[in-house]
């Protein structure tokens, strides 16, 4: 089940490889991981490698370490965070299509109270930075570069709406989808490349108007869901050909 480590990093080769059988199903919830003296024997590690991995896994929700008894297995749907987003997208170098979309439920939710936040507590900070991204968005053309900006903007209207927890959420949404930038370049141009409802969203954020800066942005994260969902289904539909 498991493979020796060649890597320096022994930890994280072995938190990479337990965290990929726990995510895939191989180690379900409740099963017992072998101990850490066997670990090391399977893994090729040190026992100190080993116990550090165990207590990154646990500080993730996918295992639990119970003093005199053996690491158990955690169901990671009731116990982990967002921050295993970017692991869940992809695996085995295949996208899980049913995360995707899930992400993009969040995005669409979180996006349209962010902005609706954003618009009820902005600052004088805000307007400038909120135009300076739209002017970047306005003046570019890289479907990649465009992304980037739309990113920074989004950062821009989260600090706005000063909410720690929202701020956390969108970090994580951020990190599962920076590595997918460049494949998603040519399908979210159709949200990237609307510098107009950008402008409208920033001048809605910027007059406090929370029911005009909600319904902007449910408009704009819709047209890049629209063509995301689109593209996820002709995937789909490649993949069951493949298999086939």
């Amino acid at each position: 089940m498991f493979e020796p480590i060649a890597r320096k990093s022994a930890s994280g080769e072995v938190y990479d490889q337990i965290a990929a059988r726990v995510l895939g199903g191989d180690l379900a919830a409740g099963a017992s991981l072998p101990s850490e003296r066997h670990l090391a024997e399977a893994f090729g590690v040190s026992r100190p490698a080993v116990r550090e991995a165990i207590s990154r896994l646990a500080h993730a929700g996918l295992v639990e370490v119970r003093q005199g008894e053996a690491t158990s297995v955690r169901d990671f749907r009731t116990q982990a965070g967002p921050e295993l987003l970017p692991r869940l997208l992809v695996r085995d170098g295949r996208p899980d299509w049913d995360v995707v979309r899930s992400v993009l439920e969040a995005r669409q939710l979180i996006g349209r109270q962010v902005a609706r936040l954003a618009a009820a507590r902005a600052t004088d900070e805000t307007e400038p930075r909120l135009r300076e991204s739209v002017a970047r968005l306005a003046a570019g053309d890289d479907p990649v570069a465009l992304q980037v900006a739309a990113l920074e903007f989004w950062e821009h209207v989260v600090d706005a709406a000063d909410s720690l927890a929202f701020r956390l959420i969108f970090n994580s949404l951020r990190n599962a989808y920076e590595p997918a930038m460049t494949a998603m370049a040519g399908v979210l141009i159709a949200e990237v490349g609307r510098a107009d409802l950008y402008e409208r969203l920033a001048g809605a954020i910027v007059a406090r108007d929370e029911d005009g800066a909600e319904r902007t942005a449910g408009e704009l994260l819709d047209l890049g869901t629209s063509a995301l969902t689109t593209a996820i289904e002709h995937a789909e539909h490649g993949d069951a050909r493949n298999r086939t």
